[in-house]
């Protein structure tokens, strides 16, 4: 983003008074655009700038959309986070790899079953980064998108564009979901390829003890794949919704991730029980299900419907305080 200073009338950050100059900009009510006259329209047609102006919004709109995904995934934080994140599954294939040679075979669930299959390494690499690892890059990159923006001085100089807030709030919104989308597959691919070098693949014996093909078993593992990272939707809802309180970057980034810490808490604890199922990690291991046969669906479509209500509750809240915000960096 150019540090040039914002163009006239860009000083209450809204884009309201963009310079008539500027590309796609559109004069304030009851002035003149440049180049014209200063006559009025006749009433009840458009002015030609007006439908200019209108048709080049959807194109601003797209455009913005790619400049925050190419930005996000540009960054070298976001590539380490990557790198970490598919780091994981092949710490895991070593280790179990070196144990089961040392004559070791105990583990959690699925972990046992990775020696006779390594397409559960899919799954036992999900298991063990959704509950910490996947959502802290998450609360990382969520907690940053605004706040990052405010710290670094370029937040003001992104609203002077057509697009305006909202515009701006759901392109941030749609990088941290292809982020979520991005972290879970490279833990998936990662954990793919790892178990296809480590151990042989074959059919697949669900938690039920049916065996499925390995293409289905293949197609189940893409189906908890998508369902691990749209149970990190709500999360990148609450992290955008921090990061338009404050103007650090670490500061969201460090709530966003402590919040998860401590939803985690509350979640293991058994006096708390009726509270657990309001809490946007209690249904994140459902995707277990997936590997029942039949399928059961309870678990996962309640996961579904509270990923929903967060991603509402926090993404209104985030629009409300973004809108009204007075933006000064």
């Amino acid at each position: 983003m150019s540090r040039a200073e914002p163009p006239a009338g860009a000083a209450d950050g809204t884009g309201a008074g963009w310079d008539a100059g500027a590309p796609g900009a559109v004069a304030r009510e009851g002035t003149a655009t440049a180049g014209t006259p200063d006559a009025v329209a006749p009433e009840g047609t458009a002015a030609p700038g007006d439908a200019v102006a209108r048709a080049g919004r959807p194109r601003w709109a797209l455009g913005l959309f790619r400049s925050e995904l190419v930005t996000t995934f540009r960054r070298w934080r976001t590539l380490a986070l990557l790198g970490v994140l598919a780091a994981v599954p092949v710490l895991i294939g070593v280790a179990i790899r070196i144990e089961t040679a040392d004559g070791g075979g105990q583990g959690p669930a699925f972990f046992t079953q990775i020696t006779n299959n390594g397409l559960f390494l899919v799954f036992a690499a999900l298991a063990a980064t959704l509950p910490v690892f996947l959502p802290m890059a998450v609360g990382v990159v969520a907690g940053d998108a605004i706040a990052g923006e405010a710290n670094s001085g370029t937040l003001r100089y992104l609203l002077v564009a057509p697009a305006g807030r909202t515009r701006l709030l759901l392109a941030k919104y749609t990088a941290a979901l292809a982020f979520c989308l991005a972290a879970t597959l490279a833990v998936a691919v990662s954990a793919l390829a790892a178990g296809a070098v480590l151990f042989p693949l074959g059919d697949v014996t669900t938690i039920s003890g049916t065996r499925i093909s390995f293409g289905e078993g293949l197609l189940r593992a893409l189906l908890i794949a998508v369902l691990v990272a749209v149970s990190l939707t709500g999360l990148a809802a609450l992290g955008l919704f921090v990061s338009t309180l404050t103007g650090s970057g670490v500061a969201a980034m460090a709530t966003t991730v402590g919040l998860v810490v401590t939803a985690q808490i509350l979640n293991t604890i058994p006096q708390l029980d009726a509270l657990h199922p309001y809490l946007f990690p209690h249904y994140w291991l459902s995707f277990a299900d997936v590997l029942r046969e039949p399928v059961l669906w309870d678990d996962v479509l309640r996961n579904l419907g509270l990923q929903g209500v967060y991603t509402a509750v926090f993404g209104s809240a985030a629009w409300a305080r973004f809108t009204t915000k007075d933006i000064t960096a």
